[in-house]
């Protein structure tokens, strides 16, 4: 919900029928008094909330009781917030039940009477395809899941997992559980004292009903609900009803038909999904991982179920475009859902794994086309502006601090690049002063300080603004600009960035926003970011109509960019990998769903090809604070950085995003042009850079500087396009390309030399400090001085094998066993030369993975590539036979996943990784296992 100063009126565009857009509260404040600090390295914290600020607030005791609405067989630990469901947890609006719960591809709203169910395929469209506009699928009731006499006072959350949400009603005697989800078109429910009720909005026809299982229609869809076996069901008008056979369960699904699907093939569809009706859902969990020597981003999406009869696993999974457009290992059914998101295809199961390429980020643009001549001069007189005034702070809350000190950053790093190091070291001392007094709590200090809530589990920054504080908005937005300059402050001062002084200080801020380590209890795993959707969402309590909400995607990815320049710059791997992870994921799901690059998931007759607030029901052309057309569309390209790359992954879209805005405008931009040229330069950056040239008197945009644009703008126009072919065994490494003709750069911010490697074999030599381009275009400069990690390919567990060199592969297409296979993951993919598909083992230890090399060999080396389930403790063993086996490595208790090589000697036909100990509660996965050998 990020606002200009100048224009704080939310659009009149966003209609009450469909965005409820809440009632607010009293601001939870203590007296005058002392705030308590907590030190973390040099820095601190406040334990006791400051005077005169607020807490989150809503309906009841929750401002101190965030559980207020939670049974106690909910997790422990800090509540999860902005999430797709959290209004039912919460509660702001709606202090009984809940705003609309849109999952996906089906939405849920509780009610006295049990959980309704909605599914829209026709969208409803207001505004015009010049103004502004909005899509939903609103929430519209078609069937009632509910108990004969239940009228339940409230909605309680009984439990929840990464995408799957469980919520408890009584009344009457009555009980009523039910778990819904991301992604699943089951919803599942538990009952007691009373019949199963499933009541209509008006008068369903069913189509099918045998035994425990009914097909019916309602509203133009088609739903199945499933009793026990030797369960019936009676239909009678609007009311089916069973008395589950006094087994106490039931699920319904809505299927993915169309007005045209035949009543034989609604009941094979039932079919289809009749074996999975009784596998409850009861957990949801992610894995991921960064393959930092292929450049890929593996992540998987698994689900628990509970057989309530039988013992049947696996359940229906609707994966969005941004999943299965990079899903491995898995085939979808034909027939598709429709979803706010676009179309949503099936696959079934217990979990899918996508495998996406990271193309990587950089601290900046490299200065191939400034660094000399009269643009040199020109970008040389810009800085020089800036020297006594680098951050131009506009406010002193968290947001406005941010963007300043985004500027500063921005500004850092372009003068280090050219030498300029008076301007450099004014932007670094104003980073590292104001950084240093946010860090710093004092007794009795009110303003630029952080207060770590406990009942909440989060930190909130004072003077907080946007709703920060009271509804737990957008920290994400925020914080990324704090860490993003904490970034570029350490690598010129690495000490100051150290765990024992200020680094400890912006982890915190990295947890409170995305926390990344689920073993940390003070913050809510991933807390602003859809795991399933993703993307992150602003809003802490997603109390509207249409669900929650997100309008500037860009300062998400700013965010996941700060984390992979902090983690990197820091030798923190577990948050650069957390950093890549989001940011490839969230560029997917940005590409798809505010841009619609490929215009297939915007309703036909929207009229728009881009949204500026992607709402859980659709999207609007529109935003928070202005109604002006430049501002709809900057709104998701602020700020630009070496983080904003992905903005160009399709050259086209961004040349049709910038014809609309002007077409809307009725001419060139006059507001935010700055932003909208940086924009248009990833596409058409000739065209961007004589749109500058023509007009250098206009405005900057709050958080920008003509230095940064002119060198933005110019350094692509000399580069020409990002090039998504090309991957890098080095997280800041980018490739350009400009008719035809590459060019290289990768920064090395460590004070070593290193070696990159690109995919397609390139390699680049990096300077202690330096940035390089090479290729089309070569240039080199920056004087980075600290910390850092290397690039790895892959990176050595073990020292190297000597004897016969690097050796060649012997194990890709031999014969491949397993002590277990998980269906559809076959021994064979780890050694196919595939690295999108994967052996999984069962869920136990030990497991084991052996191929045959068809001969006696004499061994060099073994590379395994793990996949998110990796081994925490295995052996390496040869043997000759395939019966007797030697062990040639242990790993005990320190295995980390991602790629391991480990080195081997001696001759042998059979080499297997023996797994004793699983590093997740899942099996054991390989992408790849690579034996090589000397002869």
């Amino acid at each position: 919900m990020a606002r200009s100063p100048s224009s704080r009126r939310l659009t009149g565009l966003l209609t009450a029928a469909l965005v409820a857009l809440g009632a607010g509260g009293l601001a939870v404040t203590t007296g005058a008094g002392s705030a308590s600090a907590a030190p973390v390295g040099a820095g601190s914290y406040a334990e006791t909330l400051p005077a005169g600020r607020s807490l989150p607030t809503g309906c009841g005791s929750i401002s101190t009781n965030p559980r207020q609405y939670v049974t106690g067989n909910a997790p422990a630990g800090p509540v999860p917030t902005n999430d797709w469901w959290s209004s039912l947890l919460y509660k702001r609006i709606d202090c009984q039940f809940s705003m609309p719960l849109f999952a996906g591809p089906a939405a849920y709203k509780p009610g006295a009477g049990g959980m309704g169910l909605s599914y829209q395929t026709d969208a409803a469209i207001s505004g015009s395809a010049t103004g502004t506009g909005e899509f939903h699928y609103p929430y519209a009731e078609h069937v009632r899941v509910g108990v004969d006499g239940l009228n339940a006072t409230q909605a309680l959350v009984d439990g929840w997992s990464d995408w799957t949400v469980s919520t408890a009603l009584s009344g009457g005697g009555r009980t009523l559980r039910a778990t819904v989800g991301r992604g699943l078109p089951l919803s599942y429910y538990q009952v007691t004292g009373g019949d199963a009720v499933i009541t209509t909005t008006g008068t369903g026809t069913a189509w099918s009903n045998s035994g425990n299982r009914i097909g019916f229609s309602i509203g133009g869809h088609d739903y199945v609900a499933w009793a026990p076996t030797g369960a019936t069901w009676a239909h009678s008008g609007t009311t089916i009803r069973s008395n589950l056979a006094g087994r106490g369960y039931l699920s319904v699904a809505v299927l993915p038909t169309t007005a045209s699907t035949s009543t034989a093939d609604k009941i094979a569809l039932a079919d289809r999904f009749t074996p999975y009706a009784h596998n409850h859902v009861t957990g949801s969990r992610l894995s991921y991982s960064y393959n930092q020597a292929g450049g890929t981003v593996n992540t998987t999406y698994a689900l628990t179920t509970t057989a309530r009869e039988g013992s049947g696993t696996g359940t229906v999974i609707a994966l969005y475009p941004h999943q299965w457009r990079y899903l491995t290992g898995s085939t979808p059914l034909a027939q598709s859902y429709v979803s706010p998101r676009g179309a949503m295809r099936v696959v079934t199961g217990t979990q899918f794994t996508t495998s996406m390429k990271y193309t990587g980020v950089l601290p900046e643009i490299p200065a191939v086309g400034d660094s000399s001549g009269a643009d040199l001069g020109t970008v040389t007189n810009f800085l020089n502006a800036e020297l006594n005034n680098p951050a131009d702070f506009r406010g002193d809350d968290t947001y406005w601090t941010g963007k300043g000190l985004g500027r500063a950053a921005r500004i850092a790093e372009i003068a280090d690049q050219l030498n300029i190091t008076s301007v450099r070291d004014s932007a670094l001392n104003v980073i590292r002063t104001r950084l240093t007094d946010w860090f710093t709590a004092t007794p009795g200090k009110t303003s630029r300080v952080f207060y770590y809530d406990r009942n909440w589990g989060t930190l909130i920054g004072y003077p907080a603004s946007y709703g920060s504080d009271q509804e737990l908005n957008d920290h994400h937005f925020h914080y990324g600009y704090f860490i993003a300059a904490a970034a570029t402050l350490a690598k010129f001062d690495p000490a100051w960035a150290s765990a024992g002084r200020y680094g400890g200080m912006v982890d915190l801020l990295i947890r409170d926003a995305n926390n990344y380590d689920r073993s940390d209890s003070r913050f809510p795993y991933l807390r602003d970011f859809d795991i399933y959707e993703g993307h992150d969402w602003a809003s802490g309590h997603g109390s509207f109509g249409a669900g929650n909400n997100q309008e500037s995607s860009s300062e998400g990815q700013n965010f996941a960019n700060a984390l992979i320049q902090w983690g990197q710059a820091t030798g923190n791997t577990a948050v650069r990998d957390a950093g890549v992870w989001i940011y490839t994921t969230q560029a997917a799901a940005i590409n798809e769903y505010w841009f619609d690059v490929r215009n297939e998931n915007f309703p036909a007759n929207w009229g728009h090809n881009y949204s500026a607030i992607v709402w859980g029901s659709g999207g609007a052309y529109a935003t928070w604070f202005s109604g002006e057309h430049e501002m709809i569309v900057g709104i998701n390209m602020l700020p630009i950085t070496g983080g904003q790359f992905y903005l160009g992954d399709h050259p086209a879209a961004v040349r049709s995003t910038y014809a609309e805005l002007v077409r809307n405008n009725g001419g060139e931009p006059t507001l935010w042009r700055d932003m909208l040229w940086q924009y248009l330069a990833l596409g058409d950056p000739d065209g961007a850079l004589a749109r500058f040239r023509a007009d250098t008197s206009y405005t900057p945009e709050e958080g920008e500087s003509k230095a940064h644009t002119f060198h933005w703008i110019r350094n692509l126009a000399a580069l020409g396009q990002v090039d998504t072919t090309v991957t890098a065994n080095h997280p800041l490494a980018k490739v350009f390309v400009k008719n035809g003709a590459k060019t290289y750069v990768a920064s090395n911010i460590t004070g070593s030399a290193q070696t990159v490697t690109f995919s397609d074999g390139r390699t680049l030599a990096l300077p202690a400090g330096k940035t390089v381009a090479s290729g089309a275009t070569n240039w080199s400069g920056g004087n980075a001085s600290g910390g850092g990690t290397t690039p790895t390919d892959p990176p050595p567990t073990d020292p190297p094998p000597t004897g016969c060199g690097t050796g060649t592969l012997a194990s890709q297409a031999r014969p491949a066993t397993a002590s277990t296979t998980e269906a559809g993951f076959p021994a064979g993919n780890a050694v196919d030369g595939n690295a999108g598909t994967r052996w999984s083992s069962a869920f136990a230890d030990p497991q084991w993975l052996q191929v045959d090399l068809g001969s006696s060999r004499a061994l060099n080396r073994v590379e395994l590539s793990w996949e998110a389930a990796f081994g925490r403790s295995y052996r390496i063993e040869t043997s000759a036979n395939g019966t007797t086996w030697t062990p040639a490595v242990t790993v005990t208790g320190t295995g980390t996943g991602g790629q391991a090589t480990h080195a081997l000697t001696g001759d042998a036909r059979y080499v297997r990784m023996y797994g004793t100990e699983r590093g997740t509660p899942y099996g054991y996965s390989l992408w790849e296992f690579k034996v090589y050998a000397c002869s």
